[in-house]
């Protein structure tokens, strides 16, 4: 499968789903958000939001997938996101916390 230009992924509708964990990997929240790609560059993969937000990825366009046709509902908001041309998952986990010694 041919690699696609940073550039070719601007204007794609993008649907994140964004999985927080604690430092032990237990899931402490769970976020999903959808947006506009603006740019893809060193810095990140950037996202415009519904709202005008700007949302920022690390900068891995390996982590976008076509995603398949269909209705997405958002189960933070219930809002449907309808045929979004990509997914992209990720989980953040917490560092293990300081110990003194």
């Amino acid at each position: 499968m041919a690699t696609m230009a940073h550039d070719d992924y601007i204007g794609k509708h993008l649907l994140v789903g964004l999985t927080y964990l604690d430092h032990d990997g237990a899931i402490t929240r769970q976020l999903q958000l959808h947006g506009t790609i603006t740019q893809i560059c060193d810095e990140g993969i950037f996202i415009e939001q519904p709202d005008g937000e700007e949302f920022s990825l690390p900068p891995d366009p390996d982590s976008l997938r076509p995603a398949k046709p269909g209705e997405y509902r958002l189960r933070s908001t219930g809002e449907v996101v309808v045929n979004p041309d990509y997914l992209s998952n990720w989980e953040v986990r917490a560092p293990a916390p300081e110990t003194n010694s």
